[in-house]
């Protein structure tokens, strides 16, 4: 299954990602646990961090992404299929384009806008079943927003955060692009110039962005 299989980007057979999966590497240890617990290990290992970006075809690769201690919603999502399917569990980047409702001011400040896009998620198989999950919101993120940590149970999705703990809305999902057994770099180049032109069209041949 393509699902499966090694990219230049899930580049799982290299030592850090192999060193990132070695406790889940078991027998005795049920795909839907080890789904589970490399979530929570991605999801809180690595600070999110939207304000970065790259172009670079390099900087998108699983290897270079696991000795970063901070990452977006599509570098963590990395992380994670990689991880994945080192364990021999399916998994496939999903993408769409997201709103935030809350704590936006810098990021439409640096965006000039307060939705995001392409959006990083998740989708693996378990059980015959494709499920959806987003790594990117680390735990004292959320709490720091007052938002419930996504959690993710093996069994149903686990993608948004509708709301806050007050019930305000925090997330809405606008758009769907769908699901990529690759990383699609052109895509995210194409989509981030048309999405935010002030940012990316600058004429200049530039490769990384600190907004």
């Amino acid at each position: 299954m393509k699902y499966l299989k090694p990219t230049y980007y899930f580049d799982f057979e290299s030592e850090i990602i192999q060193q990132l999966i070695a406790e889940f590497d078991n027998e005795l240890i049920s795909s839907k646990d080890k789904t589970i617990g490399l979530y929570q290990k991605v999801r809180d290992g690595w600070r999110y961090d939207p304000y970065n970006i790259s172009f670079s075809e390099e900087n998108y690769r699983a290897s270079a992404l696991a000795q970063k201690s901070t990452g977006n919603c599509i570098e963590k999502s990395i992380i994670l299929i990689t991880g994945l399917r080192g364990l021999g569990i399916p998994a496939r980047l999903h993408l769409g384009k997201v709103k935030n409702h809350i704590a936006v001011e810098r990021l439409t400040e640096r965006f000039g806008s307060n939705e995001l896009t392409p959006h990083g998620m998740v989708s693996t198989q378990l059980n015959s079943k494709w499920l959806k999950l987003s790594p990117a919101f680390n735990k004292s993120l959320c709490e720091k927003f007052n938002v419930e940590p996504l959690e993710f149970d093996g069994e149903t999705d686990s993608y948004l955060q509708a709301y806050n703990n007050e019930g305000s809305v925090f997330m809405e999902y606008l758009d769907d692009y769908g699901f990529f057994d690759d990383v699609p770099l052109d895509f995210l180049r194409k989509n981030l110039r048309e999405h935010y032109p002030s940012i990316f069209n600058t004429g200049e041949d530039v490769t990384e962005f600190k907004l």
